[in-house]
Formats: C-alpha cells, sequence, structure tokens
C-alpha cells in the first residue's frame, strides 16, 4: 500500500469502459437538469465562481443537523474565508437517486454525505471524484486517524473515494436498574456481556429481564420496517464467521446452514412472549422509554430519545452472541460529486473543510454516533462521555453490508430481506426456507445489469 493511502477493497465490481460511463453521464444530464431545481444549480454556479462559498448537500434534520450546524461553527477558525451552504434532502431513496443523477450530469455540490454501505453503487462508476489524501494529511487528517474496519470501506481501485464522518453501529439499550435487578450488570455496574453470549445465554437473559420489569424483556421493532430485521440478521450472521459474497454476474455466495442456525434464534428472541413478537419501530421505542421491557435493540441514533425517557440509560455493544465480535453498522461520510473543470481552490477548501469539522467530531458525539476521526476519541473529554464510551469498541468490528451496487443504506436490497425475515419471524415460514428466499433474491439483484 502506498504511504498516506486508504486501501482499496478489491471485491467492487471494476470500473466500466469510459465509453459506458459517458453515455451513463450523457443519458442522465437532462435527467439531472430537471431534477436539480434551484438549489442544484446555485451550487453548481457558485462553486464555479470560486467565490469561496462551499456547497454541502446532507441528509441530517432535527437534532443531527443543529449538531451540524454548530460543529461548522466550531470549525470555522480553521476554515479561513469560507461559507458553508447546507441543502438538506429527504433520507433514503430519493436522496441517492437525486445525488448520482446530479453527480452524473456533472452538477452535484461540493461535498455531500453519503453512507459507506452505498459507495459501492457510487465510486467504481465515475460518479464521485477522488480525496486527496495526501492534501488531507497537510491538515492533519491521516489514514490511521480511522479504525481499519472503517478504512477499508472507503476506497476503490487504490483511491479514496469517502472520508468517514462517525460510525453509528446497532448496539444495545438498557435500564442500568431494571438490569441490576435481573442480575445482569458487572461489578461496575455496567451490562454483563457475558450472559449474553450464546443464544441459550440471550434468552435466558431476556427472561430475567422480564421479570424484572414485570413486563417483557427484549424489545425491537421490525414490522413493516425496511431495515431492522436486516441490521439484526447480518450483524449476527457474521458473527457466526460467515460471509456473504455478492459478485457481479454470479451467485450469492453465503452458508444456508449458518443463515438458518441466526434465523432460529431470531424467531426463539422475537417469541411474543418473553419478549414482544410484533411491534413496529415506534411501538418498540416507547415499550423502552415506559419501561415496559427492560433492554432494546436499536441504533445509538436514538440516544437522545432514551436519554430523555431516563437519563441514566445504559448503553452496550451488542453483544458476541455466536463464535466471533462483529456489530453491524453504516457510516456517514463526505464524497465529492463528480463535476467537470472544478477549481483546484475549490477543491482544496472541501478539503480543509472536512479536516477542519472532523476535528470538531466530540459535539457530533452527543448524538450517540461515534467520531470516525479517532484522535477525538481518545481525548479525555470524550472519554467522560457515558454511555457512549461503553460502546466506542463496537468501532473495531464493525461490518458493514455486502459491497454491491444494489446493496447499502435505504435500498431496496434490504427492504427485500427484511421482508423475507419477518415472514420467518412471525411463523409464517420455516428458518431454512427463508434463508433459501433469501438467497435466490439475491441472485436476483445480481442477474440485474451494474448500472456502471
Amino acid at each position: 500500500m502506498p504511504p498516506h493511502s486508504f486501501p482499496a477493497l478489491s471485491t467492487w465490481p471494476k470500473n466500466g469502459t469510459p465509453g459506458r460511463r459517458r453515455f451513463l453521464r450523457g443519458a442522465l444530464t437532462g435527467a439531472a437538469a430537471a431534477l436539480a431545481g434551484t438549489s442544484i444549480t446555485s451550487c453548481g454556479t457558485a462553486a464555479a465562481a470560486g467565490d469561496g462559498t462551499l456547497h454541502l448537500w446532507d441528509l441530517f434534520s432535527g437534532a443531527d443537523g443543529a449538531l451540524l450546524n454548530e460543529m461548522i461553527d466550531q470549525a470555522r477558525p480553521a476554515m479561513g474565508h469560507l461559507t458553508v451552504e447546507r441543502t438538506v434532502l429527504e433520507w433514503g431513496p430519493p436522496y441517492y437517486t437525486k445525488l448520482a443523477m446530479a453527480s452524473a450530469g456533472g452538477r452535484g455540490p461540493d461535498l455531500a454525505i453519503c453512507h459507506l454501505s452505498r459507495l459501492a453503487g457510487y465510486a467504481p462508476t465515475g460518479l464521485l471524484t477522488p480525496w486527496n489524501v495526501d492534501l488531507l494529511s497537510e491538515y492533519g487528517v491521516q489514514p490511521d486517524d480511522f479504525t481499519e474496519a472503517v478504512r477499508a470501506r472507503t476506497g476503490a481501485q487504490g483511491k479514496t473515494y469517502a472520508i468517514p464522518l462517525d460510525t453509528h453501529p446497532f448496539i444495545t439499550f438498557y435500564h442500568p436498574d431494571l438490569a441490576d435487578r435481573a442480575g445482569l450488570l458487572d461489578k461496575d455496574g455496567k451490562l454483563d456481556l457475558d450472559a449474553f453470549s450464546s443464544p441459550q445465554g440471550f434468552l435466558q437473559a431476556s427472561r430475567e429481564l422480564a421479570r424484572a420489569s414485570g413486563k417483557q424483556g427484549v424489545a425491537f421493532g421490525y414490522v413493516t420496517d425496511a431495515a431492522q430485521l436486516w441490521r439484526l440478521f447480518y450483524g449476527l450472521y457474521r458473527q457466526t464467521g460467515a460471509d456473504l459474497k455478492l459478485r457481479p454476474g454470479g451467485r450469492a455466495e453465503a452458508d444456508p446452514d449458518k443463515m438458518t442456525q441466526v434465523i432460529e434464534f431470531m424467531t426463539k428472541l422475537i417469541d411474543g412472549k418473553v419478549n414482544p413478537g410484533r411491534l413496529d419501530y415506534a411501538s418498540s421505542i416507547a415499550a423502552f422509554a415506559n419501561r415496559q421491557t427492560g433492554m432494546i435493540l436499536s441504533g445509538e441514533w436514538e440516544l437522545a430519545t432514551f436519554r430523555a425517557a431516563d437519563p441514566k440509560v445504559g448503553a452496550a455493544t451488542f453483544p458476541t452472541v455466536f463464535d466471533k465480535p462483529a456489530v453491524y453498522a453504516d457510516a456517514h461520510s463526505f464524497v465529492l460529486p463528480r463535476r467537470p473543470d472544478v477549481p483546484p481552490s475549490q477543491l482544496t477548501r472541501a478539503h480543509r473543510f472536512v479536516a477542519a469539522v472532523l476535528k470538531a467530531g466530540q459535539t457530533w458525539a452527543k448524538a450517540g454516533h461515534i467520531p470516525a476521526y479517532q484522535p477525538v476519541t481518545r481525548t479525555s473529554a470524550y472519554r467522560r462521555l457515558s454511555p457512549q464510551t461503553d460502546y466506542l469498541n463496537a468501532q473495531d468490528h464493525v461490518v458493514f453490508d455486502p459491497p454491491a451496487w444494489f446493496t447499502g443504506a435505504g435500498s431496496d436490497f434490504q427492504n427485500t430481506m427484511s421482508q423475507i425475515l419477518q415472514t420467518a419471524v412471525l411463523g409464517n415460514v420455516a428458518p431454512d426456507r427463508a434463508a433459501r428466499s433469501m438467497l435466490r433474491r439475491a441472485d436476483t439483484f445480481l442477474s440485474k445489469p451494474d448500472p456502471a
């Protein structure tokens, strides 16, 4: 690996021929212009003028949006005379469609947020401009400042296409008093993860939590949700030591027996007796917040909600239920949408901005996100954050969606897998049949032409 480089992910699909990429861009230019509207048009005009304005597309509304504004304000002294204009767009497929079409037409913003799990659908297709890692190093951001598990997903064909802002893992939250009553705290008053370190142990611990709460043990919202069952399944599946490989033009490579083993455990966990069996996402949040359960399986992004209900709420890295540590996660990252003839000074501004914002990651941690820039998490100020530090080690064991152009956050792939898993946990399909159905649907996705 060359010095100052992020490792490329060799399993990503290779670039299409230049002719195919030019065809894609040309075909989408008109659509991008029609889709763009005022905000995209102004981005291209202002950036081309080099007027010191940096245009950013992101997905952060509400509290996260306010925190990002706070980070930008904190980073301003290191940014020089730079004005940042944010355009906040709707999360999910609409956002990624707009980003792809704007980039294909060369009319995207200077910077955009992209989940690392979606990068395989953008970087190899020529929709993004690579980062100058040496320039980032001049501003104090080195490749080694990120964990290997996260850094490994930032590249393609020897180039770096994403700079991670955070890691947001799928973890556990718990009410400490109920966990204590259930005998599930260690000598330091933290959740005893050893009690959850096998399928049988996890189920027994949930029974203890149910007795402690007087109602039910572990909440998990999944009914009609587009991703929750997939998050739970894939993290557990990777804990078995198995992998899922999605090679374009081929068939899905996986271990159906271990898939079945995981699905069987999930059906026992979401049994509707000891633990609630038919909760949607909002209902699971309410069940835990109202102390109807002692624990919930959820994303760290719900920290503010749970802390409002229980100021002493605890959190922990997802337990290692099977053979090896693995925590399902994703990461918000900065990318450079492709635009022709961007002045070097504008690219320099983008690099300087990102480096400055990463260093303000302590603020981002308030929302529960793990700052990807590790110098932040090594500070005494970060180490005083609770319960954030109790799941910090999740960043060393994160697993992302298998890389393919159709996987990742907000994708039809996640939704499809979750629908199949729902039929199994509701008892309508046997676990082994669900596993085979998941692989068949993965093969269907693989049979579709890659947009690159």
